[in-house]
């Protein structure tokens, strides 16, 4: 199974208002079990313009020398990573400093960073 989270379709997403909102729980595959990776980051690559950012402040991020842009290592962590990849997410630039690194709670589908909405939801822009 790839540890990557990717888009899977979202038919269960919820709606508000004829509007479709994206959860987190939307993209991706099952990954590991939540008690062992509770967090997951949902990356907007299509967005990432490589100013390399997160890779300065996290292990998890690296530089991709061929494409030019970040990736990291794992898309789920536990509380031990936790902390870099919140890092990582508000240092993005990207986005008008909103980012394309999005840390989320796997047990209560809300995004803990850069979470610019200020209320939890997703704020990917796909």
């Amino acid at each position: 199974m790839s540890d990557e989270a990717e888009t899977d379709g979202g038919d269960e997403a919820a709606t508000d208002g004829g509007d479709e909102v994206l959860r987190a729980s939307d993209l991706g595959g099952e990954g590991p079990p939540v008690d062992e990776k509770p967090y997951k980051i949902v990356f907007e690559a299509n967005k990432c313009f490589g100013a390399g950012k997160c890779a300065e402040v996290a292990d998890n991020w690296v530089m991709d020398v061929v494409s030019g842009m970040a990736k990291p290592e794992t898309y789920y962590i536990g509380e031990d990573d936790l902390e870099e990849n919140v890092r990582a997410a508000e240092a993005c630039p990207a986005k008008k400093e909103a980012g394309v690194i999005h840390v989320v709670d796997r047990r209560t589908d809300e995004e803990i960073a850069p979470d610019p909405h200020g209320d939890g939801t997703l704020s990917v822009d796909w």
